[in-house]
């Protein structure tokens, strides 16, 4: 079990975990032992409330498809117990980062002083810089 919330958790069958052989180091133990870990969370099929689920989707993120399945590959650790732990954990950041709620913006408008100083200093710029042309003879 997976838990995000107090109110939110995944059971574990809805994650599919399997393990694969690592690339890069490990010497001759990476070509004998199957220690990274595959892990396959279908987001439209989960327990998920589906305001969750949309702000999944909406993420544009590498690790999920277009058909809403996030994929994990940890192969950080030489052990498939320690991977294991690194891609829930991995899982359980993305779909919390998904629970947070965006602040509303609230358009602000500049103060109508603030606005006068500005347009004041664009005049006086351009004064300054009319001044620097040719002198007529």
């Amino acid at each position: 079990m997976l838990t995000l919330s107090n109110k939110v958790a995944i059971p574990d069958n809805e994650i599919e975990l399997t393990a694969i052989r690592a690339a890069g180091k490990g010497g001759q133990n990476v070509n004998k032992v199957s220690s990274a870990i595959h892990l396959r969370f279908d987001i439209q099929a989960s327990s998920l409330p589906d305001a969750y689920k949309a702000r999944l989707m909406a993420l544009s993120d590498s690790r999920i498809s277009k058909e809403g399945v996030v994929v994990i590959k940890a192969q950080n650790y030489r052990t498939q117990e320690l991977n294991r732990e690194d891609a829930l954990e991995r899982l359980q950041a993305l779909l919390k980062s998904a629970m947070v709620e965006q602040k509303k913006r609230k358009p602000t408008k500049p103060t109508k002083a603030s606005q006068r100083r500005r347009v004041d200093a664009k005049k006086r710029k351009s004064q300054t810089k009319a001044l620097r042309g040719k002198v007529a003879p």
